[in-house]
């Protein structure tokens, strides 16, 4: 078993000698993923979560305006059309300002935050 071991570490090489790609793919070294592989991962993952909430939030805003316009005077569906609509803003809201405090941070520090990087340097 340590034969084994042994021989997968002497085949992964050095981490360093892979470059990080700006397109977010998954990085391998002769087919076999490497850990700089988890940077092109969670970039993906954000992209797409970030993608998913914007959808939502945008049908949650057609819903609420669905519900608003044919409350016709109901003053309980009228309470949850504003409900949605409120949410939904507060969620769009959300997602603006936790970028923005990102970006606010990166400025002021030095540090881009917004980028995942398991490696520095190379």
């Amino acid at each position: 078993m340590n034969f084994h071991i042994k021989n997968a570490i002497a085949q992964a090489g050095d981490v360093n000698q892979v470059k990080p790609r700006p397109d977010g793919a998954i990085q391998t070294q002769d087919g076999v993923a490497t850990l700089r592989g988890l940077e092109g991962v969670f970039a993906n993952v954000i992209q797409v979560v970030l993608g998913l909430a914007g959808v939502v939030l945008f049908i949650m805003l057609i819903m609420g305006g669905f519900k608003f316009i044919t409350a016709g005077g109901d003053p309980k569906a009228l309470e949850s059309a504003k409900k949605t609509l409120t949410y939904a803003i507060m969620g769009i809201v959300l997602i603006a300002l936790s970028f923005l405090i990102l970006r606010f941070v990166s400025t002021f520090t030095g540090v881009d935050v917004t980028q995942f990087q398991i490696f520095q340097g190379n």
